[in-house]
């Protein structure tokens, strides 16, 4: 995030730099409320403005999923390449044009403000990639599932996020069109 969202006046800084212990409870059923939840969790922690995001992917065929529960899809304590095996998996037999999914970004930014619902003034913004799931994995950049996702830009069979280079991504990803909508809001801020 720090790379996607240069601050003129702040700096970000994560929980364990500021030695905030615990996480929030991310039980929300968007990826907006999880987002929330998160950035309220850090602002009564601190006193500070946070920023926190919640992201994943959103495959239509499977109504959605794993949406929320992309990072656990194959269990708590699975691995990218768990995920993207069942992930895989649940879609053997679809055809490349019913693969349609999207990357999401939800960012969400409270601001401790005594005026506001519980103390803090909250705003989201989001970010969508859209593409398709790869036939298999291609390539070991990125992460998560990355080297199962085309973007739309590409042609079905053709590049997949974990074939792309940081900063290419970045120009297209979820997070980046995130992090570009929130940098508007920071500098509207100060910050």
């Amino acid at each position: 995030m720090r790379d996607l969202l240069p601050l003129r006046e702040a700096r970000l800084v994560s929980l364990a730099e500021l030695g905030v212990e615990g996480e929030a409870v991310e039980d929300g059923l968007t990826f907006e409320t999880n987002a929330r939840i998160k950035a309220r969790f850090a602002a009564r922690a601190t006193g500070l403005p946070a920023l926190a995001d919640d992201s994943g992917l959103e495959v239509d065929t499977l109504d959605g999923g794993p949406g929320v529960r992309t990072r656990r899809y194959a269990g708590l304590d699975a691995t990218d390449a768990d995920n993207n095996a069942k992930l895989l998996g649940e879609l053997a037999g679809v055809p490349i044009e019913r693969r349609s999914a999207r990357y999401v970004c939800a960012l969400a930014l409270a601001v401790p403000d005594p005026s506001g619902p519980g103390g803090l003034w909250v705003t989201t913004r989001r970010g969508t990639t859209r593409g398709r799931i790869a036939l298999e994995p291609r390539g070991t950049g990125g992460f998560g599932y990355d080297p199962v996702f085309e973007p739309a830009r590409e042609r079905p069979g053709g590049r997949t996020f974990g074939e792309y280079a940081l900063e290419e991504k970045a120009v297209i990803s979820h997070r980046g069109r995130a992090a570009r909508r929130m940098a508007r809001t920071l500098a509207e801020l100060g910050f």
